[in-house]
């Protein structure tokens, strides 16, 4: 039985988490995390879904973390490097599917995965990771003679943009043009732009009432345009996708990880 924590237990996300964990015949919650002051402090983890779990979320790291194999992290950047400092001491694997981080973070998180092995995306959907392989074959096929553009739509609560997955979309469409993301990402047109740059890649977010998450990418060229796209409609397909990296960490030697690892993508 593989026992896994959840952090950010009282959110949607971390519910979705708990209720994959409980309904799996291999796993079990072992723990669940929740920031000082949060009204879910001392529930039962499964106290929103009417289930008792005997597991009581708490603000303690130590407490939350006891007992796991693996920790499965969707929150805060500042929140996700605190959680992995306390599994460095206690040899607790982590899935992290939080967005939102600087490069020393993502650099931190590459250190933290050295002595403790990590799974580490931005996404965690099966669907999405391959989308991510298609659009790879799609930009080393077409090659520079279409135009890129990445849309994104997510709900009106989310604070980052655009989304750390339509980044990670960007950054396998530049790679694969074999450019760099940071030079060739267009990420505001306001005023007058004059003409889009050759080579360059687009961005556009939306954001608005409770839409989990959508992202298509177009390879506009003459004459045609191709669309490459997912939509989902829940986020049990992030909690599953977390499991399979959860199960995926189970014995696995330091390092990290991506979907790709997970999924056999690579």
């Amino acid at each position: 039985m593989l026992n896994i924590a959840v952090a950010g237990a009282g959110g949607r996300m971390g519910r979705m988490l708990i209720e994959a964990v409980l309904a799996s015949g291999d796993c079990r919650l072992s723990g669940a995390l929740e920031v000082p002051g949060s009204p879910a402090l001392g529930q039962d983890a499964g106290a929103f879904a009417g289930r008792e779990t005997g597991v009581a979320v708490t603000a303690s790291l130590p407490a939350g973390l006891s007992g796991a194999h693996v920790l499965i992290d969707f929150t805060r950047p500042e929140g996700t490097l605190a959680h992995l400092a306390v599994c460095r001491e206690l040899d607790v694997r982590a899935v992290v599917g939080t967005t939102g981080f600087t490069p020393d973070e993502k650099a931190q998180i590459a250190a933290h995965a050295q002595r403790v092995a990590t799974v580490f995306a931005a996404n965690m959907s099966v669907g999405v990771n391959v989308m991510f392989k298609l659009l790879q074959q799609a930009a080393l096929a077409l090659g520079t003679g279409y135009d890129i553009e990445v849309v994104e739509a997510h709900h009106k609560h989310k604070v980052d943009a655009p989304s750390g997955t339509a980044l990670a979309m960007g950054e396998v469409l530049a790679r694969a043009r074999g450019t760099d993301l940071d030079s060739d990402g267009v990420f505001t047109r306001h005023g007058h732009t004059g003409e889009r740059l050759p080579g360059s890649i687009g961005f556009a977010t939306v954001r608005g009432g409770d839409i989990v998450g959508e992202h298509t990418v177009l390879f506009c060229g003459t004459g045609e345009r191709i669309e490459i796209a997912h939509k989902s409609s829940s986020r049990a397909n992030y909690a599953d996708g977390s499991l399979r990296a959860a199960r995926f960490l189970a014995g696995r030697a330091p390092g990290l990880y991506g979907m790709d690892d997970v999924l056999g993508l690579t």
